[in-house]
């Protein structure tokens, strides 16, 4: 039973993080400008956001409603973040006299934390996580409910197959960086900061019309 219920939730985590939207591009984005470790903490951020939902639907939390009404406001403050995100990567596209090297040596502790918070918060603000998750793992949930262990596995399992796609994108990320010119990094900051502009007003606009 509890094999069962975790390898279903390391499906369901995968399932949700593997659609490259703004967390994947932000992932991504700060392998190749700061390296393994906040790529890495980017994609925690997003596992840990998602193991908190998986453990509220688990319980049976999502049944009373409260997630999907309160999904418009935190799906506006979702927006305001990316967008505020997408400001601070052009802002390092348009700094003069930086390097990507000079950028690897400040690399700190709080790089690290902050990546993890932002990324946290905006998973946690995501419409798209919440439906996914209510639609997704009710059911499951529903069948956890009858043990007392049941939820903590499917919420493991979440978390592993979450943390596991982050891992992979990481690691392509990093792959991809070996082979990449400065020059090219910097140009995607501008790609990647002018997408995340546009996702997070899309967002922010479409919660409140």
């Amino acid at each position: 039973m509890e094999i069962d219920v975790l390898l279903r939730g390391i499906g369901i985590g995968f399932a949700i993080a593997a659609p490259v939207g703004p967390i994947g591009l932000l992932c991504i984005r700060r392998t190749l400008a700061d390296g393994r470790g906040a790529g890495i903490a980017t994609g925690m951020g997003a596992a840990t956001a998602d193991a908190v939902y998986g453990l509220l639907v688990a319980v049976g939390f999502a049944a009373t409603g409260v997630l999907l009404r309160y999904a418009t406001p935190m799906a506006f403050c979702g927006g305001l973040l990316i967008i505020w995100l997408g400001i601070g990567t052009l802002r390092s596209f348009f700094a003069a006299g930086t390097t990507r090297d000079s950028q690897l040596a400040v690399s700190s502790h709080k790089t690290i934390l902050r990546s993890w918070a932002t990324t946290f918060v905006l998973t946690l603000s995501n419409p798209m996580t919440i439906l996914a998750f209510v639609g997704l793992v009710a059911g499951l949930g529903a069948t956890t409910q009858g043990t007392q262990t049941g939820p903590y596995w499917l919420v493991l399992g979440v978390f592993l197959g979450s943390a596991l796609w982050w891992l992979i994108l990481v690691q392509l990320a990093l792959t991809a960086r070996t082979r990449l010119t400065p020059d090219v990094t910097r140009w995607f900051d501008l790609f990647s900061g002018c997408l995340l502009l546009g996702w997070g007003a899309w967002i922010a606009v479409t919660a409140v019309v």
